[in-house]
């Protein structure tokens, strides 16, 4: 049964999409960009921006009752490639040493609010 994710400790859907959905033991996260989840404020410098896509995606993790040993695929979308190094760097230290999901990074020409990094994930419950 599909059940949809929501939590007041990752940023609101502003459109037409849950935060996550939930279904056969599998969890969709959507894309979560650095935004303040209290006061929508855009986090922009490339290292906090990552801490805080991080936190987002851990506020979903948590609502649904997993956390990011669950996550078996990302994806991650860049606005710059060169900020590939910075952003791999803090996204390994949310998971154990050598237990990483399966991902793709990505550049992309635009990302909403136009920020500088989105990540998208799938975890087993």
């Amino acid at each position: 049964m599909k059940k949809i994710i929501h939590t007041q400790n990752a940023p609101q859907a502003i459109g037409p999409y849950s935060q996550a959905v939930s279904i056969n033991n599998l969890l969709f996260i959507s894309g979560q960009i650095p935004a303040n989840p209290q006061t929508r404020e855009i986090v922009s410098e490339i290292s906090e921006a990552t801490h805080q896509v991080m936190k987002n995606l851990e506020a979903i993790l948590t609502e649904a009752g997993a956390n990011f040993s669950n996550v078996v695929k990302t994806t991650i979308f860049l606005k710059d490639m060169n900020d590939f190094a910075v952003v791999n760097e803090i996204y390994a230290s949310y998971f154990q040493e050598g237990v990483y999901p399966a991902r793709e990074t990505v550049q992309v020409a635009k990302l909403p609010s136009d920020v500088k990094v989105e990540i998208s994930m799938i975890a087993h419950l």
